[in-house]
């Protein structure tokens, strides 16, 4: 089992938690229809969070110096946000220095499909295996003169461990989907049931309007029916993690 270590750099911790699936926006969706997207739950869920541990406002008035940056507590916790880069960056100390097993770098980011009015999550990748150096969470704004409000509590920072060279070790191709005749068979099955699933769905009393949405991939089977990957999962199962010391 890998590890992934929180090491504490401040007596003031922001909470770390498994990420949720749930979203407000995807609870706002009629019938919460945004959660029968698969890939959408499993994305959100597909690490921990780090919370913020105070409430405040800022905004950006368009410069590029630290000082155009103006951070307004909204209560007495203590301020972990700062202007420190300029050019419209805001700053979070995360309160951790966080290391991976060996072989593995850290994926930072924002909180995932948790879209932020007028400014934007950065994102880095760090080797966290060997590097005693902690690291920031950065927010871009992206609207001058916009009051942004994050609240005590949201999620500001976003990580899960990736396996370095992993991606050098891919070969890309693009191959016609007649090459793989069994393949192209299945998708072609699965892009005509997606036709006529569509095509009858505003029809009154039709199977479709009775499915209300196809579930072959959140099932994990074949166009047919069929089992699909043995793998297949429809959820992720994060540890919170333990203090120890």
């Amino acid at each position: 089992m890998s590890k992934l270590t929180f090491h504490p750099t401040t007596q003031h911790l922001p909470e770390i938690r498994p990420a949720p699936v749930q979203r407000a926006w995807m609870d706002a969706t009629p019938e919460s229809f945004a959660y029968r997207c698969l890939p959408l739950n499993i994305a959100n869920a597909h690490g921990w969070e780090i919370l913020s541990p105070m409430g405040f406002e800022a905004y950006w008035t368009g410069g590029a110096h630290t000082s155009d940056i103006r951070i307004l507590p909204t209560d007495t916790e203590p301020m972990m946000a700062l202007s420190h880069f300029g050019s419209g960056v805001l700053t979070f100390h995360v309160g951790y220095l966080i290391r991976t097993a060996p072989g593995f770098d850290l994926w930072i980011g924002g909180p995932i499909n948790r879209p932020k009015d007028g400014i934007a999550a950065l994102t880095g990748i760090m080797e966290t295996d060997w590097a005693p150096y902690s690291f920031t969470m950065n927010w871009l704004f992206t609207r001058r003169d916009h009051v942004v409000r994050f609240e005590k509590g949201e999620p500001i920072c976003h990580v899960f461990p990736v396996e370095r060279g992993r991606l050098e070790a891919q070969d890309p191709e693009i191959v016609p989907l007649e090459q793989d005749p069994a393949l192209k068979a299945e998708h072609d099955a699965w892009h005509q049931l997606r036709q006529t699933f569509l095509e009858t769905l505003p029809n009154a009393g039709s199977e479709a309007q009775r499915q209300k949405w196809q579930k072959h991939y959140f099932r994990g089977v074949m166009p047919d029916g069929s089992p699909g990957h043995p793998d297949h999962r429809t959820k992720v199962n994060l540890k919170c993690p333990v203090g120890r010391g």
